[in-house]
């Protein structure tokens, strides 16, 4: 198991750079809609709205630690990667997507830094190579 000293200083800063980008985003973006909503969501916008807004403020924890809250960044990756492939890739290849679907496409397309600052060795080692947790 890689421990944090084993990981270089600048990873560790670049993972922070990648925490305080969803902070910023999702304060910027998600929380002013949560702090001042007028009028009723619809079931899967209010979902959505509730979802952001609690990876925004979880990734404040990414902040001061960033290999422990590695989990919200795959799931930052992996929720984006799947909607591209699911949602906007198909409306792109049928010439179809509208404007708001291009525009969340252009803001999910962002997932690239995200995975760029993932130290994926410690990942490989920590999370897919190391011995699982016991069942019993």
């Amino acid at each position: 198991m890689t421990t944090n000293a084993d990981i270089a200083l600048w990873r560790l800063y670049a993972l922070r750079s990648g925490y305080l980008l969803l902070v910023v985003g999702l304060g910027l973006t998600v929380w002013p809609g949560i702090i001042h909503h007028d009028r009723p969501w619809t079931l899967a916008g209010g979902v959505a709205h509730c979802m952001l807004a609690a990876m925004g403020a979880l990734a404040v924890l990414g902040l001061r630690y960033p290999l422990a809250m590695l989990p919200l960044l795959f799931f930052e990756v992996a929720w984006k990667v799947i909607w591209l492939l699911v949602v906007a890739l198909p409306l792109l290849s049928a010439h179809i997507m509208d404007a708001d679907t291009a525009e969340t496409m252009n803001e999910c397309l962002l997932v690239v830094v995200i995975a760029a600052v993932i130290p994926w060795d410690h990942v490989a080692r920590n999370f897919m190579l190391a011995t699982g947790d016991r069942w019993r």
